[in-house]
């Protein structure tokens, strides 16, 4: 039998986790939830050369997609030419929306030292221009993404398109970076609650 790599183990761990009857018996408890989502939500789906981004309002769950863009960078641009252009984008999107939080794809994996920092760095840029007008910024696991869009852990990217695309009624065709961070968006807008009323 082939021993399981450590990636492979904790993916097992968080799937078996979050389909255990405790943990959905918690998620229909009323008195353990806060308030649910309600607004616009900026999802990100970070990468140097082709990030996703999509801007989705959710009320009384009903989700409308309000805008969508997918950032392709040629490989004539620097890294810090790419870095200003992610920013640049989230900062037209922050422009044009009124937006209330920020959801962005956590990276859990990377292949090696130099890939890790360049994904955080293009995390880093998407982030900062949120941040610095002080809105919320969220990060959800693609597993936890995955479970809440599709209920599979392990789906795949175009389940992921066709899922989100049943929900905004948008056909996404291959714009899967622009799927990507609607997935994420509605992640936070599914599963986001905020702190109960006393």
């Amino acid at each position: 039998m082939a021993k399981k790599s450590n990636r492979k183990l904790w993916a097992d761990y968080l799937e078996k986790k979050a389909s255990s009857p405790k943990a959905v018996s918690n998620s229909l408890d009323p008195s353990s939830l806060g308030e649910s989502f309600s607004g616009v939500v900026l999802g990100i789906d970070p990468s140097l050369r082709g990030a996703g981004f999509a801007v989705i309002r959710y009320k009384k769950g009903a989700a409308e997609l309000l805008d969508r863009v997918t950032l392709k960078l040629a490989k004539k641009y620097t890294m810090m030419d790419c870095l200003g252009e992610i920013a640049k984008q989230v900062e037209s999107l922050a422009n044009s929306h009124s937006i209330d939080h920020v959801a962005v794809e956590q990276t859990i994996y990377v292949q090696n030292f130099q890939t890790a920092q360049i994904m955080g760095a293009a995390k880093g840029a998407a982030i900062a221009p949120v941040a610095m007008r002080g809105l919320s910024v969220f990060e959800y696991a693609p597993l936890r993404i995955k479970q809440a869009i599709v209920g599979n852990g392990r789906a795949s990217k175009e389940q992921v398109a066709k899922m989100v695309g049943r929900f905004l009624n948008v056909d996404f065709k291959e714009a899967y970076d622009e799927s990507d961070a609607s997935a994420v968006a509605l992640c936070h807008a599914f599963t986001w609650r905020g702190e109960t009323k006393q």
